[in-house]
């Protein structure tokens, strides 16, 4: 008797990142008949079969299948889609909104988000997409309930992941579902990447954008910036801004969006972490730095904004500037 296989159908367009479905057919549409048995069934479509697509300035990509390979998919992935600011095609989203009324599985990676709300499949639902396009989601999308600070989510019908590399990680969790965890583990030892990261995109955002630099507050902002490591008062503020502190209050409202005490309290976290990723300094030592006072105070605060511990985070991304280029030798010894 041979045994159905899960049909997997990624979507390729124009100006999407080669990284995202690759990391897709990475996933789905190697055999891995070793690993479980029947392994997926995995294709590529375009709005237009047989028509290159153009990812690059020097890139074409071929495929085989228009959208109709979407009636027959188990899962439907969409691997981002650029520019997130236009619209999709009404071609797209409807055979998106088709497959998943049939039945199918929707997932999307990045960008992806953008065509999912468009078909009317996060109305009402949590979401995720890059945190670099949680505002233009929220303003297109504003019935979808973003959380920008997860890798994916997942409702069981309907999965969105964040920026790039978080698709494989809600790749991963698809695969685990559908075959179990030693599958999942197998294939993420044969990609060399965890088969499960812990916590969320928030660890990875920029700084928060400064405010306008000839708004009245911003020497005031330079000057906390300057001072992290001292216990700042609104008292002191006021006086070092000249103001009084009912003043203070609404010009750093309208100049940051945020109270003088979050505001500082942010520098301070985002400190942290530059001192993290670049610098030996024991959590003790950044705590005084930052006027975090103490390594628990740190370590609570940290885990509340970034979903992930210090020492999670600097085992992930310090760098010292010190280190020579070759930091890593993968021959072992001449």
């Amino acid at each position: 008797m041979t045994v159905r296989r899960h049909r997997v159908v990624a979507i390729a367009h124009e100006h999407m990142s080669l990284f995202e479905l690759a990391a897709v057919a990475e996933v789905f549409g190697l055999s891995r008949e070793d690993v479980a048995s029947p392994w997926y069934d995995f294709e590529v479509c375009a709005p237009r079969s047989a028509v290159p697509v153009r990812n690059a300035p020097h890139l074409l990509l071929q495929t085989s299948a228009d959208l109709a390979a979407l009636a027959t998919a188990d899962t439907v992935v969409v691997a981002g889609w650029h520019p997130v600011d236009h619209d999709p095609s009404a071609e797209v989203v409807d055979a998106v909104h088709q497959a998943w009324r049939r039945g199918a599985r929707v997932a999307s990676i990045c960008g992806g988000a953008f065509v999912l709300a468009a078909a009317k499949l996060l109305d009402g639902r949590e979401a995720t997409t890059h945190w670099r396009y949680a505002a233009e989601f929220r303003r297109r999308h504003p019935t979808v309930r973003l959380t920008p600070d997860v890798l994916y989510i997942d409702h069981g019908d309907v999965a969105t992941s964040a920026g790039t590399a978080a698709g494989i990680d809600l790749c991963l969790h698809l695969l685990r579902n559908d075959l179990g965890g030693a599958a999942a583990n197998e294939v993420a030892r044969r990609m060399v990447v965890p088969a499960h990261r812990g916590g969320g995109q928030s660890q990875f955002v920029d700084r928060p954008v400064a405010p306008d630099p000839f708004d009245p507050i911003a020497p005031l902002l330079d000057w906390m910036t300057a001072h992290l490591d001292r216990h700042l008062t609104l008292s002191e503020l006021a006086q070092q801004a000249a103001v009084s502190q009912r003043t203070l209050a609404r010009r750093f409202a309208l100049a940051t969006g945020s109270t003088p005490t979050q505001w500082l309290l942010e520098q301070r976290l985002f400190e942290t972490r530059r001192l993290l990723e670049c610098s030996d300094l024991t959590v003790e030592s950044i705590a005084a730095r930052t006027g975090l006072g103490s390594a628990v105070n740190l370590r609570r605060h940290f885990r509340r904004r970034f979903d992930t511990t210090p020492a999670a985070y600097r085992a992930a991304f310090h760098t010292l500037a010190t280190a020579g280029p070759a930091l890593v030798s993968t021959t072992g010894p001449r």
